[in-house]
């Protein structure tokens, strides 16, 4: 199927109704030929915070078809456990584990469970819950994780981590650092730096220790060809897109992270899992900032392309792209086109777009101090021309304050509307292509049931492997434990047999193993485990390979 149709021609692609989807399928099942056998491969794409509307000003904005159109294969339900408007932490703890969650849970079970059809026990609140990362890693396969923003943010942490707070990037970040996976690429290095860390932990030592290659520019990225790369780009987030090249032109583009992740991971004999995402269309989502969601979907769009290109060929690599929840409520028409909708040529929405150079991120961090360049400011994200009124408006507004002031104006030009500077309920579009490539209106949870299940994966019980409660498979079978809180940051399973002793560090991959001979001589041993220790308010959980090394 072709993928430079002209605008004009696909106007019903942002509006496929799923029970007209056969005829796409049947398109694409031609494209997704006979599977091979293994290894198999999974690329997952979240379009962070997007929405059915937005996708579709993103396609006009650009004058033809989104490779992304092409294997649109039906829609997603995307509430929480407990709201019908979810958080992206749960959005994405569903994604990766097929659990729904609470707002602010990573990877974990949740506490309150108010929705209609959530199934679940408040009694196992805060349980890790394994996620098909980890079950790609443990059959051994090659995994890796990308994003535009910091790598410890919600989406990339609910594929990596388990924690009962999405904004503990701590333990977050050190538990990414400990599974040990094969490429990271995103933001986020200041709080891998000993001196921004609760802990203390020095997780850039770590990472070299690891054998990383730790990069932090794009032409180190291009040029590595190490099988395992840990890419920290930013401080925090990664730039727009459409600003990158101007104001952070030392950092890759997503479709750019997206090919050498394939590149690299490509390399393992068994196969791969990869979770891509497209972060900073959430942000301009809540900034109602059209510029920044219209250029950033389309830079993700790039990256699915990426994705598509290696699956055509491999053959045996499903891939899916699906926004994790909508945000903005933009519309293309507002309360101005209540009566003439039906007469309004699209240039009335695009072409005011058109005109702005960079997000308003980008235009702002241009604004000098003394905000004299102000009206070339404007320019930039293309306010030109300032009327009387407009330039009234800008002057009132006190410069922590513009950004709203900002995309207010080139909206009402755009004749675009918002509901919300938040969160959205809506269900989204779900594109899939490959083997097994999934169809229908389906819930968030079915995605990682089906990515686990073509990998040949059982959720449930990788849980019941990785995550086993410590206290109650160890006491009382001549072992006893305790946890060491004496460093409430850095907390410790102890675990007492006979004359040895067993340090379990939380978020690590290691047991310090003491032993005391009859002399009282102790002989300290490090042990490397392949799993992770996860502590939080419920408990210790350890996993059954970490179990038998106790015993």
């Amino acid at each position: 199927m072709k993928n430079k149709k002209k605008w004009f021609t696909y106007a019903l692609a942002g509006t496929v109704a799923v029970s007209s989807l056969s005829v796409m399928q049947f398109n694409t099942e031609a494209e997704a030929k006979q599977a091979k056998k293994e290894p198999t491969n999974v690329i997952m794409l979240v379009m962070d915070g997007s929405s059915n509307n937005a996708v579709s000003l993103a396609r006009w904005y650009k004058g033809e078809s989104l490779a992304m159109d092409e294997i649109l294969t039906g829609g997603v339900t995307t509430y929480s456990a407990e709201s019908a408007i979810t958080d992206s932490a749960p959005a994405g703890t569903a994604l990766a584990t097929g659990h729904k969650s609470n707002s602010g849970y990573v990877g974990v079970l949740p506490s309150v469970i108010d929705m209609p059809g959530v199934e679940g026990n408040p009694d196992n609140a805060f349980t890790p819950v394994a996620n098909v990362l980890e079950g790609a890693k443990q059959l051994g396969k090659a995994t890796g994780i990308v994003s535009t923003s910091e790598i410890q943010h919600a989406t990339p942490a609910s594929f990596s981590s388990h924690v009962t707070s999405r904004s503990n990037y701590d333990d977050i970040g050190e538990q990414q650092v400990y599974q040990n996976m094969d490429v990271i690429l995103g933001g986020g290095y200041d709080y891998l730096k000993s001196e921004n860390r609760k802990d203390g932990e020095n997780l850039v030592s770590v990472i070299e220790d690891k054998g990383y290659d730790l990069i932090t520019t794009r032409d180190e990225l291009l040029t590595s060809n190490s099988n395992k790369i840990y890419g920290s780009f930013a401080g925090s987030s990664l730039a727009y897109n459409l600003d990158r090249t101007k104001t952070n032109s030392n950092e890759p583009s997503l479709a750019e992270m997206t090919s050498k992740a394939i590149d690299t991971l490509n390399k393992d004999k068994d196969g791969f899992f990869l979770m891509i995402e497209g972060s900073k269309i959430d942000w301009a989502a809540h900034a109602n900032d059209p510029i920044g969601m219209v250029t950033d979907i389309l830079s993700f769009d790039d990256a699915v392309n990426e994705a598509l290109k290696f699956a055509k060929k491999d053959k045996n690599t499903m891939v899916i792209a699906v926004t994790d929840h909508g945000n903005s409520g933009i519309t293309i028409g507002n309360e101005n086109t209540s009566s003439t909708y039906d007469k309004i040529n699209i240039s009335n929405y695009i072409n005011p777009l058109k005109k702005a150079t960079m997000t308003v991120e980008g235009a702002l961090s241009q604004l000098k101090p003394d905000r004299s360049n102000l009206v070339e400011v404007a320019k930039l994200y293309g306010l030109d021309n300032l009327t009387a009124e407009e330039t009234a408006a800008l002057n009132a507004t006190e410069t922590k304050k513009l950004a709203g002031t900002f995309v207010n104006l080139l909206s009402k030009r755009a004749d675009l509307g918002y509901t919300s500077g938040g969160h959205t309920g809506d269900d989204v579009f779900l594109y899939s292509y490959g083997p097994k490539r999934i169809s229908g209106l389906v819930d968030n949870t079915d995605l990682a049931i089906e990515m686990a299940n073509f990998m040949g994966i059982k959720l449930d019980k990788l849980t019941k492997d990785l995550y086993a409660n410590a206290e109650a498979a160890l006491n009382g079978k001549g072992m006893t434990t305790t946890i060491d809180l004496s460093d409430k940051e850095n907390a410790v399973l102890v675990v007492k047999k006979g004359t040895t002793t067993f340090e379990i560090p939380e978020n690590k991959d290691v047991i310090i193993k003491k032993t005391t001979d009859k002399s009282g001589k102790e002989t300290t041993n490090e042990i490397q485990t392949n799993t992770i220790s996860v502590y939080n308010e419920s408990g210790f959980y350890i996993s059954k390979e970490t179990i038998n090394m106790l015993k």
